[in-house]
């Protein structure tokens, strides 16, 4: 058996001999079919996607290729968990997001929309059951109060922003894979390969890359996030797809951003329902990411907060209201073991040894004070004098040498134990310190990343300082 994710799909491995297979049992024969008619269409356009080698005849299982066990998502798992792609980690991830417009462009030749399950194309329905999959199976169950008028007309605006490219007479049509994230992506032979795309239907491109790049737990840097745009788009620019796409780049990329906000408020319903109803976990550690998303999507983009006011609005109240539904929501019997560790307050700071340790003002003693000073120094050369560890050249020289990244893999795991035990005993305060020589460049780093990497994974209270470059702010 195959440990499953969000799908009530059955999967399990069989052997005979040295060959495997993987059997699926489905729950729903329209849904099959629509896998299977999709999967041997790509086939059949040379497209990374596993073979489909026998179906029952009842269509209710079907076995495919065995692809392995390694998904895109366990690849990267360095820069989920720390926030710093490795080189290898950021090209697997251009290799996949090049693969996926050939899915998108090619895998539309030919194909039979009338096949898609459930519907052939995302239009006005499918867009408000999304919308409304937000409303009624995440935000109900805050308890916040929202105005149903104000929150239909943004539903509105974002209906028309994102269906207008398919109302052109230019429409040419794209596949539009609808659950394109890291966990649908294997690696075999080190290529992708991509799987459950049985949703797939008719819609604009933005969906997919919004989906890939902005998955809340494949916590993508926003600099990593551009440069697989450009990748992508580049891709899309090649002699391959001539005259196949019907924006310009410029006009693709100002249409992102609302794909994105859409994306974000389909998934936090998925992870209200999984999570809350199904009782999956894993959704539920995922929702303060997705916030964290929503809230960076808004403070980027004053387009977004003005055309949509109220999830504008909504989007700070539930930030506030501490990144998790009210566990006296209206879903009586929650899981007892989910609690919110909010109380916790980690606080952060980069600093200058010159200038002594910083005090511990909670009275704890000071917690864990780390010496970056053993790490490649970029202040010793003239072109990163007057940079810090938050500018990108800085970042870059930190991270191609490598050093800085081998040094926060052992502060991650004796942080994480810390937080998690504080968590568990109800403390209410822990301090990491980061010192180098003039708490300019590795200190900076190390504590940005460190500090980040605490509030995305454990949905605390992170207090980051840089004291000596006199930043101060709280995620």
């Amino acid at each position: 058996m195959i440990k499953q994710q969000g799908s009530n799909r059955v999967y399990t491995r069989e052997q005979d001999g040295n060959q495997t297979v993987i059997r699926v049992e489905g729950t729903n024969r329209d849904e099959n079919r629509a896998f299977i008619y999709l999967a041997r269409h790509f086939a059949s356009q040379g497209l990374p996607v596993p073979h489909v080698l026998w179906v029952s005849d009842d269509e209710m299982s079907y076995t495919q290729q065995d692809l392995g066990d390694t998904s895109l998502f366990d690849a990267i798992r360095h820069g989920r968990e720390t926030g710093c792609f490795l080189p290898e980690e950021k090209e697997l991830l251009a290799r996949t997001i090049r693969a996926l417009a050939h899915i998108q462009i090619v895998g539309a030749r030919g194909l039979d929309w009338s096949r898609c399950f459930p519907v052939p194309a995302m239009d006005e329905r499918s867009v408000r059951w999304d919308l409304n999959y937000w409303k009624y199976c995440f935000l109900k169950g805050t308890k916040i109060e929202f105005s149903e008028p104000l929150l239909e007309d943004d539903f509105d605006r974002l209906v028309e922003k994102i269906l207008s490219p398919m109302r052109g007479e230019q429409d040419r049509g794209y596949f539009l894979y609808r659950d394109m994230q890291s966990r649908n992506v294997m690696l075999c032979d080190d290529q992708p390969y991509f799987i459950d795309f049985q949703g797939g239907r008719r819609g604009p491109t933005q969906y997919d890359v919004a989906s890939f790049l902005w998955q809340a737990k494949a916590n993508m840097p926003a600099a990593l996030r551009e440069e697989l745009i450009e990748a992508y788009l580049d891709e899309c620019d090649g002699e391959w797809a001539k005259g196949q796409m019907e924006e310009s780049r410029a006009e693709w990329k100002k249409r992102l951003p609302h794909f994105v906000l859409f994306r974000t408020l389909q998934v936090l319903g998925a992870y209200g329902y999984r999570g809350y109803f199904e009782r999956k976990q894993h959704f539920l550690e995922s929702i303060p990411n997705a916030l964290r998303n929503l809230q960076e999507l808004f403070a980027q983009h004053s387009d977004l907060r003005e055309l949509y006011p109220e999830i504008y609005r909504l989007s700070n109240l539930l930030a506030a209201h501490g990144l998790l539904p009210d566990s006296t929501s209206t879903i009586d019997d929650q899981p007892s073991e989910i609690s919110n560790p909010s109380e916790l307050t980690v606080t952060v700071y980069s600093f200058s040894f010159k200038k002594g340790i910083p005090e511990d003002k909670s009275g704890n003693g000071g917690g864990y004070v780390f010496d970056c000073r053993s790490t490649h120094n970029p202040g010793k050369y003239d072109e990163y004098k007057t940079l810090t560890g938050l500018d990108q050249p800085v970042i870059d020289f930190l991270e191609k040498d490598g050093e800085i990244l081998t040094f926060l893999e052992s502060v991650y795991r004796l942080v994480d134990h810390h937080v998690e035990r504080f968590i568990e005993r109800g403390f209410s305060h822990l301090q990491v310190s980061f010192g180098c020589t003039g708490g300019q460049h590795r200190s900076v780093y190390s504590a940005e990343h460190v500090a980040q990497h605490i509030h995305d994974k454990y949905g605390v209270h992170v207090h980051l300082i840089h004291r000596e470059r006199k930043i101060d702010r709280n995620l």
